[in-house]
């Protein structure tokens, strides 16, 4: 009776010592906060240098540069806000997801980096932008904007609400309304879930997402008089294009410069910021009998100013949550990652927005602090998006599931350099042909040296193309600005041969070649661009300028 007894209690004593050696594995793991803003490219921020760091928009996300790991090649598989968190929540391609535009859903069964976390002990919780239509109901806590989000005043879906809130036509059921700027609201958010709602006795991973800077840009009143007295340098090549671009960005002739991608000023008349009609603050107060040169300095100079000060709240408001992380002695266990869900156009080249495979929009800011493993400096290793959720699941001790498409560069964080096997290219698919910001449908390969690309111009339901295909080179060593496409220069064609090799086997390991997709057809029917090729690509020019001038009288 006395064996059994001690057998029963030598089993208690068993089970309570792995109990509480799994706890303390847990509490021993980082704590993970993942700050992500809307359409914040690396050209806006300090540590990454370029024309606007003299005027210093981004001092707490540089210091925590100065103590981490800038990564100079981080890439988005698709520049736009849904299919990249998509790709960032799934480590897969968006032909894989099934979030490829804007309007595509991330059900609970497929937001896997929070199923993942919990599986590996972590307390999860998602605020702010989340613009993946399904609630995010895999986190333990959610308080998330509906779609894009209001800037002021902000309605949030939040886990156990019960309240109901109006907007427009819109009605917001299980949602809490808060006053203020979107910015604050998200980072007071951010603090009551630390203070409030958070399990001391678990590792932490919070995704806090701000809206900002999201066009239109409408920035919190205290900033008002920030850079009012500026003058912000205009990119080189906003006024002169130069040989960027190529039949499928310009037409036949420069035939489709007005109609292919928004623009700064009013070389796009359909959609531009110098719109006095438009929802930016500063169209409202330009004058509009200026000329088209003077309307776009004017322009410019009023739409950087807007969004840099919408960043400004964003650095000011992580300063906040970095304070509070210091003050509560978590900030030296806390990994923080800092990124925005794709770059953005500052003018380069006269285009707004983002969606192009080009470096403005495909570059993504990341940066990540943790001086415990990860070292301090730069890497010019080439990630992708795909690969966020496996790095940080690897940071968590996991281990990445087959079903992802990325892989983890925790090793490159803390050595600075990668290993041999390590991918030598970022793939690129925007989807979203001619959609929103006139940017037709098309795929890249970008290497350290070189860039190439296949505008193929077709929607996602059909198999035939609607704008001019055509091919770009840039080689990046040369030409960083990529204001020269070399794609028809023969010096250049090995490295095409070798490109588009890359590029094809790139598209089936993500899944993208599958015949399903109809624009497939034309990426075929495009790949070798022979005279023939050439000759159609001008036709189908001709018939989209007049096409598009055809509508254009009759809005008038």
């Amino acid at each position: 009776m006395m064996n059994t007894k001690m057998n029963i209690f030598s089993a208690m004593m068993g089970v309570g010592l792995l109990a509480g050696a799994a706890g303390a594995a847990e509490l021993s793991k980082p704590n993970i906060l993942f700050v992500m803003s809307d359409d914040h490219t690396s050209q806006a921020i300090g540590a990454y240098g370029g024309r606007l760091a003299v005027l210093n928009p981004t001092p707490t996300i540089d210091s925590i540069a100065e103590e981490g790991m800038v990564m100079e090649n981080a890439f988005c598989q698709n520049a736009i806000c849904t299919p990249s968190r998509a790709s960032i929540m799934t480590g897969q391609s968006s032909a894989v997801n099934g979030c490829p535009t804007l309007a595509d859903t991330l059900p609970a069964e497929r937001q896997y980096l929070p199923i993942e976390l919990k599986k590996a002990g972590y307390q999860t919780a998602v605020i702010g932008k989340w613009h993946l239509h399904a609630l995010p109901e895999t986190f333990d806590y959610y308080k998330v904007l509906p779609g894009q989000g209001r800037y002021f005043d902000p309605i949030f879906f939040e886990l156990g609400a019960t309240g109901v809130n109006k907007f427009r036509r819109n009605v917001y059921e299980g949602s809490v309304k808060m006053t203020g700027h979107s910015s604050d609201c998200i980072a007071d958010s951010a603090l009551d879930w630390f203070k409030n709602k958070r399990d001391p006795k678990k590792p932490f991973y919070l995704s806090m997402h701000f809206k900002a800077p999201h066009d239109y840009f409408q920035y919190a009143p205290r900033y008002e008089d920030y850079l009012a007295d500026v003058t912000i340098p205009e990119p080189e090549n906003m006024r002169d294009r130069k040989n960027h671009g190529s039949i499928a960005t310009r037409g036949d002739q420069d035939e489709l410069v007005p109609y292919i991608g928004t623009s700064v000023g009013r070389r796009n008349p359909r959609r531009n910021y110098s719109q006095a009609e438009g929802r930016g603050k500063w169209a409202k107060k330009l004058d509009q009998s200026r000329s088209d040169e003077e309307i776009l300095g004017d322009t410019y100079q009023e739409y950087l100013k807007a969004y840099l000060r919408c960043v400004k709240g964003v650095d000011d408001n992580l300063k906040r949550v970095v304070d509070y992380l210091k003050a509560e002695g978590l900030y030296d266990n806390t990994i923080i990652f800092y990124t925005g869900d794709q770059g953005f156009y500052l003018g380069e080249h006269d285009y707004i927005d983002k969606r192009w495979a080009y470096e403005e929009s495909m570059r993504m800011p990341f940066i990540v602090r943790y001086p415990k493993q990860v070292k301090a400096g730069r890497s010019d290793a080439i990630v992708e998006n795909i690969d966020y959720a496996p790095t940080i699941l690897d940071f968590a001790g996991a281990e990445t599931p087959d079903y992802m498409h990325g892989r983890s560069f925790k090793k490159i964080l803390e050595t600075g350099t990668a290993s041999k096997d390590w991918k030598d290219s970022a793939y690129y698919h925007y989807w979203m042909h001619m959609a929103s910001h006139d940017n037709p449908g098309h795929i890249a390969i970008r290497t350290k040296r070189y860039k190439l690309i296949l505008f193929y111009g077709a929607p996602m339901d059909s198999d035939q193309a609607e704008t001019p295909p055509a091919w770009e080179l840039y080689d990046l060593k040369n030409d960083p600005t990529e204001d020269n496409n070399v794609y028809d220069n023969p010096e250049y064609a090995g490295v095409i041969e070798k490109l588009k090799k890359k590029l094809k086997t790139r598209r089936a390991e993500l899944g993208e070649d599958d015949p399903k997709f109809p624009f497939n057809a034309v990426i075929n029917e495009f790949w070798d661009y022979d005279q023939a090729d050439r000759a159609k690509a001008i036709q189908l020019s001709h018939t989209y300028r007049q096409q598009r001038a055809a509508e254009a009288k009759v809005e008038k």
